[in-house]
């Protein structure tokens, strides 16, 4: 499938340290205002709200089904929202008046499966999007080289491995200097080893060229290491944007909690800042008062030798151990040491939390005792 793109008048450019030789961008910003997308009688956008700064990364993280691919498709323009807004800096792509074809957008399009053309050479393949003049003046040799293949205009796409594929569909959509970029799990199809390796590439080379970026990926990891900020979408509602550290220290809700990396939820009974709780007193974001589930990180516990609950199993990975401990008066939690294990199942051990003032969420609900204080205020 061709890149889409938008024409229009070219912007001003925002500054960026970029690679020599390589396709001038115009980044400008996405906005996404009360998106609403429906197939038959399934909702599967409710009202999404999603910013993108001009130049920046944004990471869509949400498990399968949940909306990211049709927010995708619905900026770029292969999907017609029922409702909401869609702008690209200055220009309005989509709302109640009116709907911009997907090749006049101008935005770029990786797609989870690159989508390249196989009867096409790497060359013809990058330079599809382009006018003849642009191919002329060595746009698809540039690309190319932005992605480390130069020398490879010839060949077909079936005698690339699969990371060479995926640079290609990334040095196509950028040869058209697209105003923004959208790649759907563009990694997805990469074996462990090598994903790792072409994500640290890819993200090197989108913040060189300062391009505005939506990065779709239902993998925590691969959206904390490649976003400026996380936007996480949940049953076609997006609860939460920050920054990652934001967004794991100050979850908005008990379910994006539970989703964005290890959580223990431990009863307590809140007064003002500080919760008592099985693992000892526990310091709050925001002042509450009665029954809170308090938000616990596994690594935000210690394990010392004492007598205030047993060990029940190790899990050791080389790298670390995680120790499941069932304090006197509570339920199991999970304690993350970066040490090999020093007490084994059975043990009796002292357990207390050792971290930053963290989030308590009512005990009966979701939402967070202070939203603000929640969100990262």
């Amino acid at each position: 499938m061709p890149n889409l793109l938008l024409a229009g008048p070219a912007r001003p450019r925002v500054a960026a340290s970029r690679p020599a030789g390589a396709p001038e961008t115009v980044a400008e910003a996405v906005v996404v205002r009360g998106l609403r997308k429906s197939f038959g009688a399934t909702a599967v956008l409710q009202g999404v709200d999603l910013t993108v700064p001009a130049g920046s990364i944004v990471a869509l993280l949400g498990p399968s089904g949940c909306g990211k691919t049709t927010l995708l498709r619905s900026i770029a323009g292969l999907e017609r929202p029922e409702a909401g807004d869609v702008r690209l800096g200055e220009r309005t792509l989509s709302d109640a008046n009116g709907f911009v074809v997907p090749e006049r957008r101008r935005i770029g399009m990786v797609f989870q499966d690159w989508a390249l053309f196989p009867h096409l050479s790497v060359g013809r393949n990058v330079g599809f999007g382009l006018s003849r003049s642009e191919r002329r003046d060595g746009g698809v040799e540039a690309a190319l080289a932005l992605v480390e293949l130069t020398g490879l205009a010839a060949r077909m796409p079936a005698t690339l491995s699969g990371g060479q594929q995926q640079r290609v569909a990334l040095a196509r959509a950028l040869a058209n200097r697209p105003a923004a970029i959208l790649l759907d799990e563009p990694f997805s199809n990469l074996d462990a080893t090598l994903r790792v390796s072409i994500r640290a590439e890819v993200q090197r080379l989108l913040r060189d060229l300062s391009v505005t970026a939506v990065f779709v990926t239902h993998d925590q990891e691969e959206a904390f290491v490649v976003g400026d900020e996380v936007a996480v979408l949940l049953d076609g509602s997006l609860v939460q944007q920050a920054r990652p550290a934001d967004l794991y220290d100050g979850p908005a809700t008990r379910a994006v909690a539970a989703f964005v990396g290890d959580a223990n939820f431990v009863p307590g009974s809140a007064g003002g800042t500080v919760a008592d709780t099985p693992v000892g007193p526990v310091p709050l974001r925001a002042a509450a008062s009665g029954p809170v589930d308090v938000l616990v990180r596994p690594e935000q516990l210690l394990v010392e030798p004492g007598d205030d609950g047993v060990v029940e199993r190790v899990e050791y990975y080389g790298h670390d151990a995680v120790y499941l401990v069932r304090p006197d008066g509570g339920p199991v939690v999970r304690a993350r040491i970066l040490a090999a294990p020093v007490h084994r199942g059975g043990d009796r051990v002292a357990v207390r939390y050792a971290g930053a003032p963290t989030v308590g969420y009512p005990a009966t609900g979701e939402a967070p005792v202070c939203v603000g204080a929640a969100a990262g205020a």
